[in-house]
């Protein structure tokens, strides 16, 4: 019998190339963006680096500002209150202005509310970019922090715009933040997040400056005492701060070697 000749149009079978001995196709190596420790979820754009780069700069004015702190609260209280807008400078300035030794304080009491505001604009943008991106990353750095984090969105979530007044309260959770960063992610226009935190930090401002005026003098003696230790402590926090940094370099070259020898034995 005489095979018939193979017509063009009939289909070819298909070819397993795993059953037929050929190596399959290796999957594409994951991008860098989407590595663990990312806030955003899809290939990051001019905005996403530009937000990041803003929490870079606010870790490092904290840093800063440490140093600076210890030897403002002794002797350029109104500065540093109005430059940080930070609630133990108001009510040192409270209590100074309460003995006469401040007669300007409306105005720092009016410019400490308004740079008092200076970074949180960054976390609201950080949620409308990522939406809880970078609650994820804090959360994610042990179960404790999971734990306090999971706490204070769902605080936030109940209480809706209230939330901003409880975020100010000086309790251990990162209510703050999480009130900041999902107020983007819900699209809360920046218009009524400014509004709405405005008038939060600026009724607690005014509480802490009333606590400092009301309590003045036992305050201003307070004061007076930790002017001779400021530039002492303002030096110590100068050198835990390049001491922290420089361990925290070498521990991370060191897990950087120590992941390298790892994947080199693998």
């Amino acid at each position: 019998m005489i095979d018939e000749p193979k017509r063009d149009d009939e289909p070819t079978p298909a070819v397993d190339p795993v059953a037929d001995g050929a190596e399959a196709p290796a999957a594409e190596d994951p991008q860098w963006w989407e590595s663990e420790g990312m806030p955003w979820k899809k290939e990051p754009g001019k905005a996403d680096y530009w937000c990041l780069g803003w929490f870079g700069f606010i870790g490092v004015f904290s840093l800063a500002l440490l140093p600076i702190r210890a030897w403002g609260y002794a002797n350029a209280p109104d500065i540093l209150a109005m430059v940080t807008g930070g609630r133990t400078a108001v009510a040192i300035s409270g209590a100074l202005g309460s003995q006469g030794q401040m007669p300007h304080w409306p105005i720092v009491l009016i410019v400490a509310s308004i740079l008092s505001l200076k970074f949180d604009w960054v976390y609201w943008w950080a949620g409308k970019l990522w939406g809880r991106g970078m609650i994820e990353i804090w959360a994610g750095q042990s179960k404790r922090a999971a734990k306090n984090y999971a706490r204070a969105e769902r605080w936030a979530e109940k209480l809706g715009p209230w939330a901003f007044l409880l975020a100010y309260v000086p309790i251990p959770l990162p209510l703050m933040q999480v009130v900041f960063v999902l107020a983007g992610a819900t699209n809360m226009s920046l218009k009524r997040f400014l509004i709405y935190d405005y008038i939060a930090s600026t009724l607690w401002l005014v509480l802490y400056f009333w606590l400092g005026w009301r309590f003045g003098e036992p305050i201003v003696d307070v004061l007076e005492a930790y002017a001779k230790i400021a530039m002492w402590v303002a030096l110590g926090m100068i050198a835990f701060i390049f001491i922290s940094t420089y361990l925290a370099q070498k521990k991370k070259a060191a897990s950087t070697v120590s992941s390298g020898d790892s994947a080199s034995d693998a």
